[in-house]
């Protein structure tokens, strides 16, 4: 298995189409402002945040249960920014939609600008032909309010191609999640 570089992404975006919107390198500025980057880096790709967030909320005071999810549990927020209040937590998708390769596994790390901050972004692996708009998980850990900047950098994707096909990949399994359009809440 091998990490994939810049050249390798670039190619696989515009042959492929495997992160559409694809941007080919690294964007700092926007009408002069400067922005959490996003685009492709050496050895990876830095994904943007789109404009939809789930803010969680305890105003219901229900639990938290996978297996029988209340929707209630979380504020619907269309905006640039995202607010997540303190010791929360807010879910939001990538701007770009991706299809990963049979032989890939993509793996999903937080940008250090937010780390920084005490913001924490979770994402379960990209298996093997998933495709879709990524479900994004934000974590404040922090005693203070956190904000997101939708449609800028949030994350950065890490591409490990095997030296073999996998036996089963996720769309052969029919996998719950494949194809998601929006941010997803939990399916059993």
């Amino acid at each position: 298995m091998s990490i994939k570089s810049d050249k390798w992404i670039r190619r696989m975006a515009e042959q492929h189409g495997m992160i559409e919107p694809y941007e080919a390198g690294q964007v700092k500025l926007r009408d002069g402002q400067k922005l959490v980057s996003y685009g492709t880096s050496s050895y990876g790709y830095d994904v943007r945040c789109a404009r939809e967030f789930k803010i969680f909320t305890n105003i219901n005071s229900t639990i938290v249960d996978p297996k029988a999810f209340d929707p209630n549990s979380f504020v619907d927020v269309e905006a640039d920014v995202c607010i997540i209040p303190p010791n929360s937590f807010a879910l939001a998708r990538t701007v770009e939609y991706f299809r990963i390769p049979r032989k890939v596994l993509t793996i999903c790390l937080g940008k250090s600008t937010y780390a920084r901050c005490g913001i924490i972004v979770n994402v379960t692996p990209l298996e093997p032909e998933w495709e879709g708009h990524v479900t994004l998980e934000f974590s404040n850990t922090t005693p203070l309010p956190a904000k997101i900047y939708a449609n800028e950098g949030v994350a950065q994707m890490l591409f490990l191609e095997s030296d073999e096909e996998c036996e089963t990949s996720y769309k052969d399994r029919g996998g719950k999640y494949q194809g998601q359009q929006g941010v997803t809440l939990p399916r059993t």
